[in-house]
């Protein structure tokens, strides 16, 4: 079976519906030593930035040659990728597929037997020996999807964080006055200078606890490993009556609980709701409390502040798209 990762695939639901995945057999041989057709491989496509562990229950998988399935087109980890371990879930890391058109071997097909013509001999010229062809590998297998974008937008529910996808791109995510309107991230392509182009990814909102599961946190939290660049979209207004700074101390102490690794990313401070009251006030004590981070004041509804925005975003993207960062398990510590 090979997973093959595809751009055009945005989810695993298809899998959900199809829990248990088998190739076909091959066919039997025939006379005039003529051997059994091999079975076409089963090919599953996944979405860009599928990741594959291998459960407890999987240890049953035959181990893969690894001189046979290092090549260009069916790639295999390298040995510090495959050291990756999940502790919680106890599960290992088989290989993440970031680009579109890898494929991955995931469980290799049985080798066909022998047939008569293989026993003949002098004194034997009509053979009945023959041996059974090899069953193929099996094991169990967890597939993650992490969106993988260039710069994430991060903040609580209700925070303007779709409206702002949709001034920044061409997407259309579902907006809303009420929280908790995007489920699942969305991917806009935003257009910058010299025929270039970045992805900017709507995270869900996130609440207090996020580290720990709470509100699906875990299931919010996973994306954010794969953006180079995190942007904090913040009420600027307190609008949902909080404090602006809170929201942001808060959304920094929750990312960094569950990976430490990503407070050290670059990141900025989008101030958005900039046209309702008291947002001039907070924008200043915001400043105030973070004076070396960037902070660019906003009103997504209004469009006001977008193309300043624009900038700000293309020179960070253009910095941090030749930046790796290694996969984490993103477990939770305690606070």
């Amino acid at each position: 079976m090979i997973l093959r990762a595809e751009r055009h695939v945005d989810n695993l639901a298809n899998l959900f519906y199809e829990p248990i995945i088998k190739a076909k057999n091959g066919t039997h041989g025939k006379g005039k030593k003529m051997a059994g057709r091999a079975a076409a491989n089963k090919i599953v496509k996944v979405p860009v930035g599928t990741i594959v562990w291998q459960t407890e229950d999987g240890a049953r998988l035959t181990p893969i040659n690894r001189d046979q399935a290092s090549d260009a087109q069916h790639p295999t980890l390298s040995s510090d990728q495959s050291a990756i371990r999940n502790p919680q879930s106890k599960m290992d890391l088989i290989v993440d597929l970031t680009r579109d058109g890898q494929e991955f071997v995931l469980c290799r097909g049985g080798v066909g037997g022998k047939g008569n013509v293989h026993f003949k001999s002098s004194r034997n010229r009509a053979p009945l020996q023959y041996t059974e062809g090899e069953e193929g590998q099996q094991g169990h297998f967890l597939l993650e999807l992490r969106t993988i974008a260039d710069a994430g937008l991060v903040g609580y529910p209700n925070a303007g964080k779709s409206t702002l996808l949709r001034e920044l791109s061409a997407a259309r995510p579902k907006v809303a006055a009420y929280p908790f309107t995007t489920l699942h991230p969305v991917v806009g392509v935003m257009e910058l200078p010299g025929y270039r182009h970045a992805t900017i990814a709507d995270i869900p909102g996130l609440i207090e606890g996020a580290h720990r599961g709470v509100g699906l946190g875990h299931e919010f939290l996973r994306h954010i490993t794969r953006c180079p660049i995190l942007i904090f979209v913040i009420d600027v207004a307190g609008s949902e009556g909080r404090s602006p700074v809170e929201d942001l101390q808060n959304l920094r102490k929750e990312i960094d609980l569950y990976d430490p690794m990503l407070s050290t990313r670059p990141w900025l401070v989008v101030a958005n709701k900039m046209d309702l009251p008291n947002a001039k006030e907070n924008l200043e004590i915001l400043r105030k409390h973070f004076p070396k981070i960037s902070v660019v004041p906003i009103s997504a509804t209004k469009g006001e502040g977008i193309d300043k925005l624009r900038e700000a975003l293309s020179e960070r993207i253009t910095n941090a798209q030749h930046i790796s960062f290694p996969i984490s398990s993103g477990q939770a510590r305690d606070p």
